[in-house]
Protein backbone atom coordinates (compact mmCIF):
# COMPACT_ATOMS: atom_id res chain seq x y z
CA UNK A 1 0.00 0.00 0.00
CA UNK A 2 3.22 2.32 1.11
CA UNK A 3 4.81 1.49 -2.33
CA UNK A 4 1.55 1.92 -4.23
CA UNK A 5 1.33 5.65 -2.75
CA UNK A 6 4.97 6.22 -3.71
CA UNK A 7 4.57 5.34 -7.59
CA UNK A 8 1.36 6.80 -7.44
CA UNK A 9 3.15 10.55 -6.29
CA UNK A 10 5.97 9.65 -8.81
CA UNK A 11 3.67 9.81 -11.54
CA UNK A 12 1.97 12.80 -10.44
CA UNK A 13 5.13 14.49 -10.09
CA UNK A 14 6.30 13.77 -13.47
CA UNK A 15 2.82 14.69 -14.64
CA UNK A 16 3.72 17.93 -13.01
CA UNK A 17 6.88 18.52 -14.21
CA UNK A 18 5.65 17.97 -17.70
CA UNK A 19 2.39 20.38 -17.30
CA UNK A 20 5.26 23.16 -16.15
CA UNK A 21 7.44 22.49 -19.66
CA UNK A 22 4.14 23.86 -21.84
CA UNK A 23 6.94 23.29 -25.13
CA UNK A 24 7.67 19.93 -24.20
CA UNK A 25 3.97 19.46 -23.83
CA UNK A 26 2.88 21.04 -26.66
CA UNK A 27 5.51 18.56 -28.95
CA UNK A 28 4.61 15.49 -27.45
CA UNK A 29 1.17 15.97 -28.64
CA UNK A 30 1.66 17.43 -31.55
CA UNK A 31 4.39 14.92 -33.15
CA UNK A 32 2.01 11.98 -33.76
CA UNK A 33 -0.38 14.26 -35.24
CA UNK A 34 2.06 15.25 -38.22
CA UNK A 35 3.92 12.13 -38.46
CA UNK A 36 0.46 10.24 -38.94
CA UNK A 37 -1.06 13.36 -41.12
CA UNK A 38 2.36 13.30 -43.35
CA UNK A 39 2.53 9.84 -43.57
CA UNK A 40 -1.16 9.49 -44.58
CA UNK A 41 -1.85 11.77 -46.73
CA UNK A 42 2.13 12.89 -48.30
CA UNK A 43 3.90 9.16 -48.38
CA UNK A 44 1.31 6.89 -48.98
CA UNK A 45 -0.05 7.30 -52.31
CA UNK A 46 0.95 6.91 -55.83
CA UNK A 47 2.69 10.19 -57.80
CA UNK A 48 0.57 12.48 -59.07
CA UNK A 49 -0.02 15.79 -60.60
CA UNK A 50 3.79 16.03 -62.06
CA UNK A 51 4.33 19.18 -63.49
CA UNK A 52 4.71 19.00 -67.21
CA UNK A 53 4.20 21.63 -70.39
CA UNK A 54 3.25 20.64 -73.63
CA UNK A 55 4.53 22.00 -76.81
CA UNK A 56 1.99 22.01 -79.46
CA UNK A 57 3.24 23.24 -83.49
CA UNK A 58 -0.27 22.19 -85.13
CA UNK A 59 -3.57 22.71 -84.77
CA UNK A 60 -6.65 20.28 -85.05
CA UNK A 61 -8.74 17.20 -84.26
CA UNK A 62 -5.66 15.21 -83.29
CA UNK A 63 -3.78 17.83 -81.12
CA UNK A 64 -7.19 18.67 -79.44
CA UNK A 65 -7.53 15.00 -78.31
CA UNK A 66 -4.10 14.41 -77.31
CA UNK A 67 -3.90 17.52 -75.28
CA UNK A 68 -7.27 16.14 -73.88
CA UNK A 69 -5.77 12.87 -73.25
CA UNK A 70 -2.93 14.29 -71.62
CA UNK A 71 -5.44 16.95 -69.33
CA UNK A 72 -7.59 13.78 -68.73
CA UNK A 73 -4.55 11.69 -66.59
CA UNK A 74 -3.96 12.38 -63.12
CA UNK A 75 -0.07 12.12 -63.15
CA UNK A 76 0.35 15.17 -65.51
CA UNK A 77 -0.10 18.59 -64.19
CA UNK A 78 -0.08 20.54 -67.49
CA UNK A 79 1.65 24.14 -66.38
CA UNK A 80 1.35 25.49 -70.18
CA UNK A 81 0.85 25.01 -73.52
CA UNK A 82 2.89 26.73 -75.87
CA UNK A 83 4.13 26.33 -79.12
CA UNK A 84 8.56 26.33 -78.77
CA UNK A 85 9.66 24.10 -78.37
CA UNK A 86 13.39 25.76 -76.88
CA UNK A 87 11.41 27.55 -74.26
CA UNK A 88 9.92 23.76 -72.98
CA UNK A 89 13.56 22.45 -72.57
CA UNK A 90 14.33 25.82 -70.89
CA UNK A 91 11.62 25.13 -68.91
CA UNK A 92 12.52 21.43 -67.63
CA UNK A 93 16.12 22.86 -67.23
CA UNK A 94 15.32 25.46 -64.92
CA UNK A 95 12.81 22.74 -62.53
CA UNK A 96 9.61 24.69 -63.68
CA UNK A 97 8.50 21.32 -65.31
CA UNK A 98 9.51 17.86 -64.87
CA UNK A 99 9.02 16.81 -68.76
CA UNK A 100 7.92 18.69 -71.82
CA UNK A 101 6.03 16.83 -74.50
CA UNK A 102 6.53 18.15 -78.10
CA UNK A 103 4.31 17.54 -80.94
CA UNK A 104 5.29 18.35 -84.08
CA UNK A 105 4.52 20.34 -86.75
CA UNK A 106 3.13 17.32 -88.99
CA UNK A 107 0.97 16.33 -86.13
CA UNK A 108 -1.82 16.58 -87.72
CA UNK A 109 -1.58 15.44 -90.69
CA UNK A 110 -3.62 12.43 -90.95
CA UNK A 111 -3.02 11.70 -94.42
CA UNK A 112 1.17 11.69 -94.17
CA UNK A 113 2.09 7.91 -94.17
CA UNK A 114 5.90 9.34 -92.68
CA UNK A 115 5.24 8.59 -88.38
CA UNK A 116 5.32 12.03 -86.86
CA UNK A 117 8.33 12.53 -84.41
CA UNK A 118 7.19 13.17 -81.07
CA UNK A 119 9.81 14.11 -78.27
CA UNK A 120 9.20 13.86 -74.49
CA UNK A 121 12.63 15.72 -73.03
CA UNK A 122 12.05 14.67 -69.43
CA UNK A 123 14.16 15.99 -66.35
CA UNK A 124 16.12 12.38 -65.44
CA UNK A 125 17.96 14.05 -62.66
CA UNK A 126 14.64 13.33 -60.77
CA UNK A 127 14.53 9.82 -60.91
CA UNK A 128 11.02 9.24 -59.42
CA UNK A 129 9.27 11.48 -61.65
CA UNK A 130 10.61 10.41 -64.39
CA UNK A 131 10.05 6.58 -63.71
CA UNK A 132 6.51 7.31 -63.67
CA UNK A 133 6.52 9.52 -66.33
CA UNK A 134 8.26 7.81 -68.95
CA UNK A 135 6.44 4.43 -68.83
CA UNK A 136 2.75 6.20 -68.71
CA UNK A 137 3.76 8.80 -71.68
CA UNK A 138 5.03 5.55 -73.79
CA UNK A 139 1.15 3.84 -73.14
CA UNK A 140 -0.52 6.90 -74.11
CA UNK A 141 1.30 7.58 -77.53
CA UNK A 142 1.05 4.09 -78.33
CA UNK A 143 -2.71 4.58 -77.92
CA UNK A 144 -3.11 7.56 -79.92
CA UNK A 145 -0.50 5.53 -82.26
CA UNK A 146 -3.02 2.95 -83.04
CA UNK A 147 -6.01 4.93 -83.27
CA UNK A 148 -4.33 7.03 -85.67
CA UNK A 149 -3.76 3.76 -87.74
CA UNK A 150 -7.22 2.91 -87.28
CA UNK A 151 -8.08 5.65 -88.96
CA UNK A 152 -5.52 5.45 -91.63
CA UNK A 153 -7.29 2.23 -92.83
CA UNK A 154 -10.88 3.28 -92.20
CA UNK A 155 -9.46 5.77 -94.91
CA UNK A 156 -8.19 3.15 -97.37
CA UNK A 157 -11.40 1.04 -97.40
CA UNK A 158 -13.16 4.62 -98.29
CA UNK A 159 -15.16 4.20 -94.70
CA UNK A 160 -16.17 7.28 -93.05
CA UNK A 161 -13.34 8.47 -90.06
CA UNK A 162 -14.47 8.57 -86.74
CA UNK A 163 -12.81 11.15 -84.40
CA UNK A 164 -9.96 9.36 -82.10
CA UNK A 165 -11.02 8.83 -78.64
CA UNK A 166 -7.64 8.32 -77.28
CA UNK A 167 -9.23 7.03 -74.04
CA UNK A 168 -9.18 3.23 -75.57
CA UNK A 169 -7.01 1.01 -74.40
CA UNK A 170 -7.49 -1.91 -77.02
CA UNK A 171 -7.36 -1.56 -81.13
CA UNK A 172 -9.21 -4.19 -82.54
CA UNK A 173 -7.81 -4.11 -85.51
CA UNK A 174 -9.57 -6.45 -87.85
CA UNK A 175 -6.38 -8.44 -90.38
CA UNK A 176 -7.56 -8.99 -93.99
CA UNK A 177 -4.10 -10.46 -94.14
CA UNK A 178 -2.40 -7.18 -94.81
CA UNK A 179 0.42 -6.58 -93.10
CA UNK A 180 -0.56 -3.01 -91.24
CA UNK A 181 2.29 -2.56 -89.48
CA UNK A 182 2.91 0.21 -91.19
CA UNK A 183 0.78 2.10 -90.99
CA UNK A 184 -0.27 1.25 -87.08
CA UNK A 185 3.31 2.80 -86.34
CA UNK A 186 1.43 6.50 -86.63
CA UNK A 187 4.09 8.27 -83.97
CA UNK A 188 7.66 7.53 -83.61
CA UNK A 189 7.84 8.63 -79.57
CA UNK A 190 11.61 9.77 -78.91
CA UNK A 191 12.70 9.85 -75.16
CA UNK A 192 15.07 12.41 -74.33
CA UNK A 193 16.47 12.00 -70.72
CA UNK A 194 18.44 15.35 -69.92
CA UNK A 195 20.62 14.16 -67.31
CA UNK A 196 21.61 10.89 -68.87
CA UNK A 197 20.55 7.83 -66.71
CA UNK A 198 20.09 8.68 -63.15
CA UNK A 199 19.53 5.24 -61.10
CA UNK A 200 17.78 6.19 -57.50
CA UNK A 201 20.27 5.86 -55.47
CA UNK A 202 22.12 8.86 -57.20
CA UNK A 203 18.74 10.63 -56.50
CA UNK A 204 19.17 9.55 -53.14
CA UNK A 205 22.42 10.27 -52.28
CA UNK A 206 22.23 14.16 -52.27
CA UNK A 207 19.11 14.58 -50.31
CA UNK A 208 21.10 11.74 -47.76
CA UNK A 209 23.84 13.76 -47.34
CA UNK A 210 21.79 16.88 -46.91
CA UNK A 211 19.43 14.90 -44.44
CA UNK A 212 22.91 13.91 -42.25
CA UNK A 213 24.11 17.55 -41.77
CA UNK A 214 20.52 18.65 -40.76
CA UNK A 215 20.16 15.81 -37.85
CA UNK A 216 23.70 16.03 -37.14
CA UNK A 217 23.88 19.88 -36.38
CA UNK A 218 20.22 20.12 -34.92
CA UNK A 219 20.74 17.01 -32.63
CA UNK A 220 24.17 17.92 -31.71
CA UNK A 221 23.15 21.31 -30.57
CA UNK A 222 21.21 20.24 -27.94
CA UNK A 223 24.15 18.69 -26.34
CA UNK A 224 26.13 21.61 -26.77
CA UNK A 225 23.99 24.13 -25.44
CA UNK A 226 21.11 22.96 -24.35
CA UNK A 227 22.82 20.07 -22.46
CA UNK A 228 25.65 22.23 -21.01
CA UNK A 229 23.35 24.34 -19.27
CA UNK A 230 21.62 21.91 -17.98
CA UNK A 231 24.81 20.64 -16.21
CA UNK A 232 25.67 23.85 -14.76
CA UNK A 233 28.66 24.54 -17.54
CA UNK A 234 27.20 27.07 -19.24
CA UNK A 235 26.86 28.89 -15.48
CA UNK A 236 30.36 28.26 -14.55
CA UNK A 237 31.37 29.90 -18.32
CA UNK A 238 29.59 32.61 -17.85
CA UNK A 239 31.26 33.65 -14.53
CA UNK A 240 34.13 34.26 -16.14
CA UNK A 241 34.65 37.20 -18.98
CA UNK A 242 33.04 35.47 -21.82
CA UNK A 243 30.34 36.66 -23.77
CA UNK A 244 27.56 35.01 -25.37
CA UNK A 245 28.87 35.62 -29.41
CA UNK A 246 32.22 33.70 -28.17
CA UNK A 247 30.33 30.60 -26.71
CA UNK A 248 28.03 30.65 -29.75
CA UNK A 249 30.99 31.65 -32.24
CA UNK A 250 32.86 28.39 -30.74
CA UNK A 251 29.85 26.03 -30.88
CA UNK A 252 29.93 27.11 -34.46
CA UNK A 253 33.06 26.10 -35.52
CA UNK A 254 33.29 23.34 -33.69
CA UNK A 255 30.04 21.31 -34.91
CA UNK A 256 30.82 22.39 -38.62
CA UNK A 257 34.07 21.15 -38.77
CA UNK A 258 32.40 17.33 -37.55
CA UNK A 259 29.58 17.43 -39.73
CA UNK A 260 32.22 19.03 -43.11
CA UNK A 261 34.15 16.29 -42.30
CA UNK A 262 31.03 13.68 -41.95
CA UNK A 263 29.86 14.72 -45.25
CA UNK A 264 33.25 14.24 -46.74
CA UNK A 265 33.11 10.23 -45.37
CA UNK A 266 29.93 10.15 -46.75
CA UNK A 267 30.63 11.34 -50.10
CA UNK A 268 33.40 8.96 -49.97
CA UNK A 269 31.46 6.38 -49.23
CA UNK A 270 29.07 6.72 -52.18
CA UNK A 271 31.42 7.24 -54.94
CA UNK A 272 33.67 3.53 -53.69
CA UNK A 273 29.99 1.56 -52.76
CA UNK A 274 27.34 2.86 -55.14
CA UNK A 275 29.98 4.57 -58.02
CA UNK A 276 28.39 7.69 -57.41
CA UNK A 277 29.70 10.45 -60.41
CA UNK A 278 29.72 14.20 -58.90
CA UNK A 279 28.98 16.02 -62.31
CA UNK A 280 29.50 19.28 -61.07
CA UNK A 281 32.08 21.22 -59.09
CA UNK A 282 33.43 19.46 -55.43
CA UNK A 283 33.87 22.94 -54.28
CA UNK A 284 30.43 23.83 -54.93
CA UNK A 285 29.37 20.71 -53.44
CA UNK A 286 30.62 21.38 -49.99
CA UNK A 287 30.04 25.36 -50.19
CA UNK A 288 26.32 24.19 -50.06
CA UNK A 289 27.33 21.92 -47.62
CA UNK A 290 29.30 23.84 -45.14
CA UNK A 291 26.06 26.76 -45.30
CA UNK A 292 23.40 24.42 -44.99
CA UNK A 293 25.46 23.43 -41.87
CA UNK A 294 25.41 26.49 -40.87
CA UNK A 295 21.83 27.27 -41.43
CA UNK A 296 20.88 24.05 -39.21
CA UNK A 297 23.55 25.06 -36.39
CA UNK A 298 21.75 28.62 -36.53
CA UNK A 299 18.47 26.68 -35.81
CA UNK A 300 19.99 24.47 -33.04
CA UNK A 301 21.29 27.67 -31.44
CA UNK A 302 17.69 29.73 -31.93
CA UNK A 303 16.12 26.55 -30.29
CA UNK A 304 18.16 26.10 -27.42
CA UNK A 305 18.66 30.15 -26.56
CA UNK A 306 15.34 29.39 -24.24
CA UNK A 307 15.12 25.80 -23.03
CA UNK A 308 16.83 24.98 -19.71
CA UNK A 309 17.18 21.22 -20.13
CA UNK A 310 18.50 18.84 -23.17
CA UNK A 311 14.91 17.05 -22.97
CA UNK A 312 13.03 19.95 -23.46
CA UNK A 313 14.79 21.00 -26.97
CA UNK A 314 14.65 17.58 -28.37
CA UNK A 315 10.84 17.77 -27.98
CA UNK A 316 10.69 20.84 -29.52
CA UNK A 317 13.70 19.87 -32.60
CA UNK A 318 11.81 16.58 -33.01
CA UNK A 319 8.21 17.90 -34.83
CA UNK A 320 10.13 20.07 -37.15
CA UNK A 321 12.83 18.37 -37.80
CA UNK A 322 10.92 14.84 -38.73
CA UNK A 323 8.36 16.92 -40.70
CA UNK A 324 10.73 18.55 -42.75
CA UNK A 325 12.78 15.86 -43.99
CA UNK A 326 9.69 14.09 -45.31
CA UNK A 327 8.13 17.14 -46.98
CA UNK A 328 11.94 18.90 -48.17
CA UNK A 329 11.87 16.33 -51.18
CA UNK A 330 14.32 13.42 -49.94
CA UNK A 331 12.38 10.68 -51.19
CA UNK A 332 9.27 11.83 -53.20
CA UNK A 333 9.57 14.69 -55.93
CA UNK A 334 8.04 18.08 -54.00
CA UNK A 335 6.00 18.32 -57.33
CA UNK A 336 3.93 15.14 -56.88
CA UNK A 337 2.48 15.91 -52.84
CA UNK A 338 -0.45 17.25 -51.45
CA UNK A 339 -0.34 20.97 -52.19
CA UNK A 340 0.02 21.85 -48.86
CA UNK A 341 2.89 20.14 -48.47
CA UNK A 342 4.50 21.84 -51.31
CA UNK A 343 4.15 24.88 -49.57
CA UNK A 344 5.10 23.74 -46.58
CA UNK A 345 8.59 22.67 -48.28
CA UNK A 346 9.57 25.91 -49.13
CA UNK A 347 9.95 27.06 -45.63
CA UNK A 348 12.22 24.92 -44.87
CA UNK A 349 15.96 25.13 -45.36
CA UNK A 350 16.09 21.78 -46.37
CA UNK A 351 14.28 21.89 -49.26
CA UNK A 352 17.17 24.52 -50.93
CA UNK A 353 20.06 22.40 -49.65
CA UNK A 354 18.45 19.18 -51.03
CA UNK A 355 17.87 21.11 -54.45
CA UNK A 356 21.14 22.99 -54.87
CA UNK A 357 22.85 19.58 -53.95
CA UNK A 358 20.68 17.57 -56.41
CA UNK A 359 21.39 20.57 -59.30
CA UNK A 360 24.63 20.14 -58.42
CA UNK A 361 25.70 16.12 -58.11
CA UNK A 362 23.39 15.58 -60.70
CA UNK A 363 23.01 18.11 -63.50
CA UNK A 364 26.55 19.45 -63.31
CA UNK A 365 24.81 23.38 -63.36
CA UNK A 366 27.07 26.55 -61.70
CA UNK A 367 26.76 28.53 -58.80
CA UNK A 368 24.81 31.00 -61.28
CA UNK A 369 21.76 28.11 -61.50
CA UNK A 370 21.70 27.77 -57.52
CA UNK A 371 21.94 31.14 -56.66
CA UNK A 372 18.63 31.33 -54.96
CA UNK A 373 19.00 28.04 -53.21
CA UNK A 374 22.27 30.09 -51.32
CA UNK A 375 20.39 33.39 -51.29
CA UNK A 376 17.49 31.97 -49.19
CA UNK A 377 20.05 29.95 -47.23
CA UNK A 378 21.82 32.91 -46.45
CA UNK A 379 18.94 34.54 -45.17
CA UNK A 380 17.68 31.94 -42.89
CA UNK A 381 21.32 31.31 -41.16
CA UNK A 382 20.90 35.08 -40.56
CA UNK A 383 17.54 35.24 -39.12
CA UNK A 384 18.36 32.01 -37.05
CA UNK A 385 21.49 33.40 -35.45
CA UNK A 386 20.11 36.65 -35.22
CA UNK A 387 17.00 35.10 -33.20
CA UNK A 388 19.32 33.00 -31.34
CA UNK A 389 21.82 35.48 -30.06
CA UNK A 390 19.59 38.05 -29.43
CA UNK A 391 17.30 35.49 -27.41
CA UNK A 392 19.64 34.01 -25.93
CA UNK A 393 19.24 33.39 -21.76
CA UNK A 394 22.52 33.24 -19.93
CA UNK A 395 20.55 32.97 -16.56
CA UNK A 396 18.51 29.44 -17.03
Amino acid sequence: MVETKKIMWMFKKDLLVLWRHPPRLISILLFPIIMITLFGYGMGGTLENIPVVVVEQSHGQVTDATLNAIKGMSLYDVKDIITDPDKGKEMVQNGQVKAAIILPANYDDTSSTQPKSVVVDVDSSDQMASSAIIPATQQLFNQISNKMGVQKLEGMNLTSSSAIQVQSNQVAAASQGIDFQDVMDSINLQINKMYGDVKYIDFLVPAVIGMTVLFGCMFGMGDALAGERERGELARLFMTPTSIATVVGGKIISKLSIEIVRALILIAAAIVLFGIVIKGSMILTLLVLILGALCFVGFGVMISARVSTQEDYMQMVMPITMPMMFVSGVFYPIETMPWIFQKLAYIFPLTYVNDALRAVMLKGVGIGAIWVDIAVLLGFTALFFALGVTKFNRDI
